[in-house]
């Protein structure tokens, strides 16, 4: 069963306008690459960072909005806890659906994109000791999905957004007594630091105004790999990680760019 509610185009250029002031003046965003996206459905697959306020979906969306206009369909697999009850049904006419294949599958036959974050919070939680890594902790069915739904893979990196606050550890032993960690349903109760609340474990923390920059990378075409999951997998994690070593010499100083 599938479950991807109709976005609101009006609510989204609401939003659109105040995302864009944010990232211009706070996060002084930056993309390159757009004109690797397709004109027809594709599945955006890239890193996660910064935590639980992680500033790397509005960066995509703003880059590809930038370059087909709010009308094209852009969906965001999230988290269960996003889709449910008010703040669920504010996201989800503003693109976010709940992460099941069905969903990404339906998504990406409307004839748009379908961003994804294969590492999850296994991803997004990762040490700062290991900011520029790309690691999807096996995950694979993204790959699936794009093979399932005949669309090209657009790998997608951006780099700034784990600066946003300091990951000590992901906390997964710390995580099976966090009463946050459980009702997020989530193996992880990450050890941070950042404002407001210096030193803490599980509690969100406000992005630090990191400069973040992002790099849409040539799409990869499964069939072209005759749809050998473990292979597209391994390509599309090569590419990311030669992108964000690229990135990442390119950038002089933490936060600041």
């Amino acid at each position: 069963m599938t479950d991807v509610p109709a976005v609101d185009p009006s609510r989204l250029n609401k939003a659109r306008t105040l995302l864009e002031a944010v990232m211009r003046v706070y996060h002084r965003a930056e993309a390159t690459g757009v004109e690797n996206l397709p004109h027809s459905g594709a599945l955006l697959v890239g890193n996660h960072s910064g935590g639980i306020i992680a500033m790397d979906v509005p960066a995509i969306a703003l880059a590809y909005w930038k370059r087909f206009g709010v009308e094209r369909p852009l969906h965001v697999l999230a988290h269960d806890l996003l889709t449910m009850g008010p703040l669920g049904t504010f996201l989800g006419s503003l693109g976010f659906v709940k992460a099941t294949r069905e969903n990404a599958q339906a998504a990406l036959r409307a004839g748009g994109a379908t961003i994804v974050f294969p590492g999850g919070d296994f991803d997004v939680y990762r040490p700062t000791s290991k900011i520029h890594t790309i690691d999807f902790n096996g995950r694979t069915g993204y790959v699936r999905t794009a093979v399932e739904a005949g669309v090209p893979i657009v790998p997608v990196v951006s780099i700034g957004g784990h600066e946003t606050q300091l990951v000590l550890s992901r906390g997964e032993a710390l995580a099976k007594h966090n009463p946050i960690a459980k009702l997020a349903r989530s193996k992880y109760a990450p050890i941070t630091f950042g404002f407001p609340w210096g030193l803490t474990m599980g509690l969100p923390q406000l992005p630090l105004p990191s400069k973040i920059v992002t790099r849409f990378l040539e799409p990869i075409d499964p069939a072209a790999l005759d749809n050998d999951v473990e292979a597209i997998d391994a390509l599309v994690r090569e590419r990311m990680q030669s992108a964000m070593d690229e990135l990442a010499a390119e950038r002089r100083f933490p936060i600041v760019g």
